[in-house]
C-alpha cells in the first residue's frame, strides 16, 4: 500500500472545508493537486471514499472508516512532532488572525527577557484551532473557540470591536459608529475563524449580503475596495494597517473574549507560565 501523507492530508481538507476549491486554498495547492491525492489515495486504498454529485459532496461509507483512521494518524504524527520537540527550548504560538495586538510586542520583550533560552514563535494559522489540532503550535491565541474538545482554554481578556471600512466610505468622517450604520452595506466575514457572525445584529436589522472571505488578506481587499465593510478586534486594527482601509470603534457592539488554548491531553510544560503573562498583559491594559 502506497499512502502518502500528504494525500490524508488532502482528504481532511476536502471533508473539513466541504469543497475541493477551499481546501486547495486551505493546503495552499491548486484545485487540480488536491484531486490528483485524493484520486491517488482511493486508488492506493481500492476503494471509493467521496461520492462527488454536481450538488454535493460526500463520504461513502469505506471514506467514513479512512476518515478517522486518518484523522488519528495526523493526531500521532503531532504527537510524535511534540516528543521529538521537547527539551529543543522553542515554544510555538499560534493564532487565526492576530496574535495580541498592541500587547504582541511587550509580549516578546518580557518572553526574551524572562526565557532567554527558549524561542518565541508567533505562528499564523488561519485554523479554527491556531494550528493546535494539526501540530504546528504548542499554544493558540483565540477570539473563536473551535467546536473541539480536545482543546482546553482560559480566558485572557478582551479587546473592543471596530469597524473596518473604505476611506472613502461615509461612515470614515465619523468618530465611532455603530450596528445599525455599518449594515446597510454588505459585511466581510471568516465564517470559520473569525470573531465576527450575524448575531450580533437583531434578525431584522442584520447587514443585506455577508462576504464570505478565507483570511485577514481576503477581508482587507474586499473592504479596500469598498465593496464591504468588516468587524473586527482592537488586535486587527492594531496589528493590519493598510492604505485605503479606516477603523472605527463599534460604540454598541459587546467587547470580543481573548483565549489562550492548549490541547487538553498534552498540556506544554511552559502552561501556567505563558497563561500568566498573557493575562497580566491585558489587566495592564
Amino acid at each position: 500500500m502506497d499512502v502518502e501523507l500528504r494525500q490524508l492530508r488532502c482528504l481532511l481538507a476536502v471533508v473539513d472545508e466541504g469543497t475541493f476549491t477551499d481546501a486547495a486554498i486551505e493546503l495552499r495547492m491548486s484545485q487540480a493537486a488536491v484531486s490528483r491525492n485524493i484520486a491517488a489515495l482511493e486508488q492506493a486504498l481500492g476503494v471509493r471514499l467521496l461520492e462527488r454529485t454536481t450538488r454535493r459532496l460526500g463520504l461513502t461509507a469505506a471514506g467514513e472508516r479512512a476518515l478517522g483512521k486518518a484523522r488519528r494518524i495526523i493526531a500521532l504524527l503531532a504527537d510524535l512532532e511534540r516528543d521529538a520537540r521537547a527539551g529543543t527550548g522553542e515554544l510555538r504560538i499560534g493564532y487565526a488572525w492576530s496574535a495580541l495586538g498592541e500587547h504582541t510586542t511587550e509580549f516578546q520583550h518580557l518572553w526574551k527577557t524572562r526565557f532567554p533560552h527558549t524561542e518565541l514563535q508567533l505562528i499564523r494559522s488561519n485554523t479554527p484551532s491556531g494550528g493546535l489540532l494539526d501540530g504546528t503550535t504548542d499554544f493558540a491565541i483565540l477570539r473563536r473557540l473551535p467546536q473541539a474538545a480536545a482543546v482546553e482554554h482560559e480566558r485572557i481578556g478582551e479587546e473592543k470591536r471596530y469597524c473596518a471600512m473604505s476611506v472613502d466610505d461615509p461612515l470614515a468622517k465619523r468618530r465611532s459608529v455603530t450596528l445599525t450604520q455599518i449594515a446597510t452595506l454588505p459585511v466581510a466575514m471568516d465564517l470559520r475563524t473569525g470573531s465576527t457572525t450575524l448575531d450580533l445584529w437583531a434578525e431584522q436589522g442584520q447587514p443585506p449580503e455577508v462576504i464570505p472571505i478565507r483570511d485577514i488578506d481576503d477581508w482587507l481587499t474586499v473592504i479596500g475596495s469598498g465593496a464591504a465593510r468588516g468587524i473586527t478586534a482592537a488586535s486587527t486594527a492594531h496589528q493590519y494597517r493598510r492604505r485605503g482601509v479606516a477603523y472605527r470603534p463599534v460604540r454598541d457592539a459587546p467587547t470580543v473574549p481573548v483565549f489562550v488554548a492548549w490541547l487538553r491531553k498534552d498540556p506544554p510544560q511552559e502552561l501556567e507560565v505563558v497563561v500568566e503573562l498573557l493575562a497580566a498583559l491585558y489587566r495592564r491594559a
